[in-house]
C-alpha cells in the first residue's frame, strides 16, 4: 500500500496488490495517508508459497483488473 500511495503521489499511475487477509489494513493505511481512493486489487490469501500453477492463475485472474484501471476503463 504505502509504495503504491508514494509512487501514485509522485505522478506514477499504480496499483497496490493486496491479499483479502490484509484488505481491512489496506483501507486504513489508505485512509490515514489521505489517499482512499488509491487504485487496488484484491489477491487470495496467501499468494506466496503457493506454487507455479497457483501464481500463474491468480496472474491471469488479475490482470485484466490491472489493465482496466491504467487504461481508466474502470474504477477501482
Amino acid at each position: 500500500m504505502r509504495d503504491s500511495i508514494t509512487t501514485a503521489r509522485q505522478g506514477i499511475p499504480s496499483i497496490a496488490l493486496v491479499t483479502d487477509a490484509f484488505w481491512p489494513q489496506g483501507d486504513f493505511v489508505a485512509a490515514a495517508t489521505g489517499m482512499p481512493a488509491v487504485p487496488r486489487v484484491r489477491l487470495p490469501h496467501p499468494v506466496a508459497g503457493s506454487g507455479e500453477e497457483a501464481m500463474t492463475r491468480v496472474a491471469n485472474d488479475i490482470a485484466p483488473q490491472i489493465i482496466a484501471i491504467l487504461t481508466g476503463a474502470t474504477s477501482n
